[in-house]
């Protein structure tokens, strides 16, 4: 399918979900911040007897003392999973099952959010519930302990044995953010959770869990009443507590510094990248969008990573890149919302990849990144990019909850929602400007590589040989082009490669 045809197709599915003229998700908004109250945004809507709510405290991982990484999230899951001073977590459940009720938690980098989604005839219960979970939360020593076995067994048994991309991609993180608040897995390492006590969690919220770090969010069919009923029940929090830390620059890396991963596996799993200076304040990021649309949009055929390393060549199932950090939400193909970042990387994930291929798949993406970078994109496909990111980015907001989610994600960045940005912005971006800005923007010394491997002396020994890796296929008939390319990418240079080995069962030990 071209490029233009998948465009087109997107454009029409995304018509059909949102009719022309409805694409300014804050068209309507009711934002708030009164002194000493959290500040608030409302999205009501008249069609809908649903109401979507979401309370983001600017508290994350970012905030975890040193030696007791993932507090913040050990936390989130105390409130979320651990019941009030009144009702235990299955109280809690029970009370939640007849009105078809749940509040979620996830903790990210900058941000810990509690959501959830209700009828309107259930609200007033539902309301009690959650703000009674998120100001009274019981801490008790038994779901204490529960928890925070999850989170030892998450980082040391379904991190490190369950999921080898996962594990690839949280390995480029903790590269790519050595040293700095954002250097460590979200959850935590082994011995920093048993480092973690009650005491640290009840001390972590009552210094973060505060109104001045509070932005809530409601959506739907609520009426006007609901927004200052929630700010009344949450009014027991502090009114103010600890700030967010400074962020120092990560270091921009220089050739190839390769971590390796050594576990048993089938196949291999490859991240890489290199810090990125813009996030959606700047007007350089809706350029790189399209830019990054071209190269390897999520999920999606339309990225050129995607149609040449797995279209043409079969090499694996995805091949993706981003410029900005993407957390998926549940099965879906989009992004988690209210996960906001003030910096940002440029990723490329290529997954899963056969252990013969490997160092192809990783020449062939720097190979097609180079490409961009040296030729730009190429007017025709700049135009099908552009339409299709236009229409294919109003399907990010196809729900209440991720409608106000991307409009609380706007006010952090001082700007509209995505959407909205996009529907304003893309129009007139040309693709002389997107050239420039991947130029400017992508065009590095070096990069981060993760890869999870067996046979890891053997993989780094091919990597620092710096001699060709030739693809053979395993069927006859692979176009002519298509082997006159395999010549370039076997033998695209890696310079200055640097490599070390990690057993997994070291991986975020401490």
């Amino acid at each position: 399918m071209t490029a233009t045809r998948r465009a087109t197709l997107g454009g029409i599915l995304a018509l059909a979900l949102f009719p022309l003229g409805d694409h300014a998700l804050s068209q309507d908004a009711v934002k708030s911040t009164a002194k000493g109250e959290p500040s608030s945004l409302s999205l009501p809507s008249k069609s809908t007897p649903l109401v979507a709510i979401r309370f983001v405290f600017r508290a994350g991982s970012q905030d975890d003392p040193r030696g007791k990484e993932g507090l913040a999230a050990l936390t989130a899951a105390m409130i979320a999973e651990g019941g009030t001073t009144d009702l235990t977590y299955d109280q809690i459940l029970e009370k939640f099952y007849p009105i078809a009720g749940a509040l979620s938690s996830a903790c990210f980098k900058e941000t810990t959010v509690f959501s959830g989604e209700i009828h309107r005839d259930n609200l007033a219960t539902y309301s009690a519930l959650a703000t009674s979970m998120l100001t009274n939360p019981r801490f008790a020593a038994d779901d204490f302990e529960r928890l925070r076995n999850e989170a030892i067994d998450f980082v040391s048994k379904t991190l490190r044995g369950g999921n080898d991309e996962e594990l690839g991609k949280w390995t480029l993180q903790v590269e790519l953010y050595k040293n700095q608040p954002y250097g460590h897995v979200d959850r935590g390492t082994v011995e920093s959770l048993k480092a973690i006590t009650i005491g640290d969690v009840k001390q972590f919220y009552k210094s973060h869990y505060t109104k001045s770090a509070l932005k809530l969010g409601v959506a739907g069919g609520a009426d006007e009443a609901v927004l200052p009923g929630l700010i009344k029940s949450l009014s027991s929090l502090p009114a103010e507590g600890a700030t967010p830390p400074e962020l120092p620059n990560p270091e921009t890396p220089r050739g190839l510094d390769v971590t390796i991963v050594e576990k048993t596996a089938d196949s291999t799993a490859i991240s890489l990248g290199f810090p990125l200076n813009v996030t959606r304040r700047d007007d350089d990021f809706y350029a790189l969008a399209i830019a990054n649309s071209y190269l390897g949009e999520h999920r999606t055929f339309n990225g050129k990573l995607m149609q040449d390393l797995r279209g043409k060549r079969g090499l694996n199932y995805g091949d993706y890149s981003y410029i900005e950090d993407f957390v998926q939400e549940g099965m879906s193909t989009f992004p988690v919302p209210n996960n906001p970042r003030r910096q940002q990387a440029f990723t490329i994930w290529l997954r899963p990849v056969p252990r013969d291929r490997s160092v192809f798949a990783l020449r062939g993406a720097l190979w097609e990144l180079d490409r961009l970078i040296e030729n730009g994109i190429p007017p025709a496909d700049f135009e099908a990019t552009r339409s299709f990111l236009l229409n294919y980015s109003k399907l990010w907001v196809q729900t209440l909850s991720r409608r106000l989610g991307y409009a609380m994600d706007g006010e952090f960045y001082d700007r509209e929602d995505l959407v909205t940005e996009f529907a304003r912005r893309l129009p007139s971006i040309t693709v002389d400007q997107v050239n420039a800005a991947v130029r400017r923007h992508l065009k590095k010394p070096g990069f981060k590589v993760a890869i999870v491997a067996q046979d890891a002396p053997a993989l780094r020994d091919t990597l620092l040989s710096g001699k060709p890796t030739p693809i053979t296929y395993d069927t006859q008939g692979t176009p002519e082009s298509i082997l006159t390319e395999d010549k370039v990418i076997e033998a695209f240079p890696l310079d200055d490669v640097k490599v070390k080995i990690i057993p997994v069962e070291q991986m975020f030990e401490k």
